[in-house]
């Protein structure tokens, strides 16, 4: 019986060793010399555990495919796995401006703090006398101090009686919250770094411990955040209407997660304005929570379907999303009649854009191309097809012609839905930085400090410095002053 389990436990050891390609020339041996009941059994154990193990890899790239086939080309980068991403390999531009491009460098600083005068007594070569002379050069050095103390400061504050009120009455400190130990520096400086720049909760307490001398906890952090977005709600609610009175709009959304569960950050904005919204919904109910009556200006999104019910007419759908798809179908699809249909819409969509580009483009001037584009897109959208992949592209290019190529009736406006994907950015690096929001509340701060801070970046303020000044301002008179508008363009 021992013998046996003996034999049983060598064999397992030569099975192991076969399947992981490391069985040798001993081991087989020792093998066959146990005996053809030994040799039977250790085959027919291999062949078993062969055939799990390509039962496993079968199901697994049966796994593969289903995620791969349900990744569109509008699916967000974040939701795909990354096995299904391709490696590319782009042409590789040379590094730095054209040539004759000006130079750019940091501007000299406006003051100098202090100075300090260098001279050697000797040479450093040979260690001999010097003979002094006129020669001299500047060198301005700009450097942070070694040692940054936090100001701290010590209200004394007197209380005097009034006989006509018959109360105490005291004066107010604007420079903190009520019943707040941190000052509005402080706390538009670490909202900005989280809300702003992405940088987690743990990084924060660290740059502050370490480099300010300033000891937070993270939950002293989340509740002056949590109160810093309750006042600013005014602002979040001025930049919304703002942002749904423009005359033109991007709009996208990106997976969220909530309290663990899916959710959806919305982004718009434009060169003033930027609105970020949190919802359980990617359908038409969170954009009309957004947009309460349909919108009267022009909106450049992809072509999630969603958007047709807050904007039925003034569109621009976004043509990158579009070349990407005529891209992933080339991977499948090799028939005539597609590379003739996607040749046709590429050319088509190009010649709309060299068009665009040319310097003294104006839509009056060059109204009968345009006319010709349109038509050709008609053309090319009405035509009978018998390919799925072509039948289905045509049947949106049907749909959705007349959004298209607006960018080439209103110049102000771009082809492509770059500029939201942009400011959707911040909130992905986020994302992956601090995996989202534990609750409501904490999403609803999330939503109204990126808002702000990214509106008042994109309007050319520095925004801890305004919103600290706000916050003296809501300190003393009770009231938040109203947002402050662009102090350069595009900024």
């Amino acid at each position: 019986m021992r013998k046996a389990k003996i034999n049983s436990a060598r064999v397992q050891r030569i099975i192991t060793a076969a399947l992981s390609g490391q069985l040798d020339e001993a081991q087989a041996l020792e093998l066959y010399q146990l005996g053809p009941e030994m040799v039977q059994l250790a085959l027919l154990a291999t062949v078993k555990r062969i055939a799990e193990q390509k039962d496993q890899i079968e199901q697994l790239q049966s796994k593969q495919d289903a995620i791969s086939n349900s990744i569109g080309p509008s699916t967000p980068s974040g939701q795909r796995p990354i096995y299904t991403k391709p490696t590319t390999s782009k042409r590789r531009q040379r590094r730095g401006a054209k040539k004759g491009h000006s130079g750019n460098r940091r501007e000299k600083p406006q003051h100098i703090d202090k100075h300090e005068e260098h001279r050697l007594e000797k040479c450093p070569d040979c260690g001999g006398p010097l003979q002094r002379c006129q020669r001299q050069r500047k060198r301005v050095v700009e450097d942070i101090p070694e040692d940054i103390q936090p100001v701290v400061t010590e209200h004394t504050i007197h209380r005097d009686y009034c006989p006509k009120c018959k109360k105490h009455v005291e004066p107010i400190v604007s420079d903190a919250l009520p019943k707040a130990s941190i000052g509005h520096r402080l706390v538009c400086f670490t909202a900005w770094l989280h809300y702003g720049l992405g940088v987690t909760i743990a990084q924060i307490i660290s740059i502050l411990g370490y480099h300010l001398h300033t000891r937070l906890s993270a939950g002293g952090l989340v509740a002056m955040w949590q109160r810093l977005a309750v006042i600013l709600l005014f602002w979040y609610e001025q930049i919304a209407l703002e942002a749904k009175n423009s005359t033109y709009l991007h709009a996208d959304e990106t997976g969220w997660r909530v309290a663990g569960k899916t959710h959806w950050l919305w982004c718009f904005a434009n060169d003033n304005a930027c609105y970020y919204m949190i919802d359980r919904s990617r359908g038409s109910p969170a954009l009309q929570k957004f947009f309460t009556e349909e919108f009267d200006g022009i909106l450049i999104t992809d072509f999630w379907a969603a958007y047709n019910s807050v904007c039925a007419t003034d569109r621009q759908f976004c043509l990158v999303h579009l070349l990407r798809e005529l891209e992933k179908v080339d991977q499948t699809n090799d028939s005539a009649e597609w590379q003739a249909f996607s040749k046709k819409l590429r050319r088509l969509i190009r010649d709309g854009i060299r068009l665009r580009k040319r310097r003294n483009f104006t839509p009056k001037r060059y109204e009968s191309r345009i006319n010709r584009i349109k038509a050709r897109l008609s053309q090319l959208a009405h035509t009978v097809y018998h390919n799925p992949d072509v039948k289905r592209l045509a049947k949106r290019l049907m749909k959705y012609q007349d959004s298209l190529f607006t960018f080439l009736e209103h110049p102000e406006i771009p082809f492509e839905n770059n500029f939201a994907e942009r400011q959707i950015r911040p909130a992905v690096i986020l994302r992956k930085n601090s995996q989202c929001n534990h609750s409501d509340k904490g999403a609803a701060t999330q939503a109204v400090l990126m808002s702000v801070y990214r509106s008042l970046k994109l309007r050319g303020h520095n925004p801890t410095i305004t919103i600290a000044h706000a916050l003296r301002d809501y300190v003393a008179t009770g009231k938040l002053p109203s947002l402050p508008g662009s102090a350069i363009a595009n900024g």
